[in-house]
């Protein structure tokens, strides 16, 4: 790890994400939501809101994964990251979370409810560092990480990507 990478994971008190790269938890609200009005889909009650720092380097990758809520990803420093996203209609896109709006990139991505998503950073020997909002709160209970197999067996004609982003 280079040394202005490891300054940011150690000044920021950050750990291994488990879908890859470090994250610190840097907000979750007191305020919960019960459990009944959320819905079935939850296993319990969750915050109104949790925030995260997560850093990812070039060479690592956040693997392919979905989660019950929607996710706001925001630009901090370093390279561009792309986001890679299985939408709800099954269709693929890639977005890119930087600063140069002249190249379409955006500062602030919203990745819906329950699409598969996984991000890689643009640029070689670089990293990216961002800020994830979840709402309602994110919780471990409402991430699954893809199976590489069956996310394939489910949507084969974007096999090449998958493959390069999941474990």
């Amino acid at each position: 790890m280079n040394k202005k990478i490891e300054k940011i994971v150690q000044g920021l008190s950050m750990n291994p994400h488990p879908e890859g790269g470090f994250y610190k938890e840097t907000y979750r609200s007191k305020g919960t939501i019960p459990r009944a009005v959320l819905g079935d889909e939850f296993t319990g009650d969750r915050n109104y809101c949790t925030a995260i720092y997560f850093l990812l380097t070039s060479a690592n990758f956040s693997a392919f994964h979905k989660i019950k809520q929607d996710e706001i990803w925001h630009f901090y420093d370093g390279s561009p990251l792309y986001v890679h996203v299985i939408g709800l209609n099954g269709g693929y896109e890639r977005y890119t979370v930087g600063m140069d709006i002249d190249q379409g990139e955006v500062p602030q991505l919203v990745v819906s409810a329950g699409c598969w998503f996984a991000s890689s950073v643009k640029n070689d020997d670089s990293y990216s560092l961002v800020g994830c909002t979840v709402s309602p709160g994110f919780d471990f209970n409402d991430f699954e990480l893809a199976e590489r197999k069956a996310l394939i067996r489910e949507y084969p004609k974007y096999k090449e990507i998958i493959t390069a982003l999941t474990r």
